[in-house]
């Protein structure tokens, strides 16, 4: 199984660590291509992760947040993002494209630019959606519905 597993992954440039937890099914809007998960890192349901996107532990011994980072519900990552170390994205939160992210976010936060600037603190909807041929697609308990 370990071995079928790793080859799916390396095959598309990818790394789930089998040590990772998901709250429930993650929706990759372009695949899995590019996208790396630590060992040890927990998602929340509904997390949306484009391509590119690095969710890696600190694993440096005299490092301020050693460790995989947790992420809560219904987060969206944009691409390229980057998230490492022991840190906590809170429920609700939206990583921009190519943000680095490498302290606690709050819940209902918005993440952009390297280093890490709080844009905002308020309800955010991060319902991924899509139209193809007139009809809406929508990602949401860990499953693609369809609003004809």
């Amino acid at each position: 199984m370990k071995l079928t597993y790793g080859n799916y992954f390396l095959r598309r440039g990818s790394f789930v660590g089998l040590d990772s937890e998901f709250g429930g099914t993650p929706c990759f809007p372009h695949g899995v291509q590019g996208i790396f998960i630590s060992n040890g890192a927990k998602l929340g349901r509904d997390v949306v992760i484009f391509q590119q996107v690095t969710i890696g532990s600190n694993t440096l011994p005299d490092s301020k947040c050693p460790g995989a980072p947790t992420i809560g519900d219904n987060v969206y990552i944009g691409a390229g993002a980057k998230i490492v170390g022991g840190i906590t994205v809170g429920d609700n939160c939206r990583i921009g494209a190519n943000a680095v992210v490498y302290e606690d976010m709050p819940a209902n936060s918005v993440a952009v630019c390297a280093p890490t600037r709080i844009l905002r603190k308020e309800a955010l909807d991060n319902t991924y959606t899509t139209t193809l041929d007139g009809v809406d697609y929508y990602f949401r308990d860990g499953k693609l519905h369809v609003d004809r």
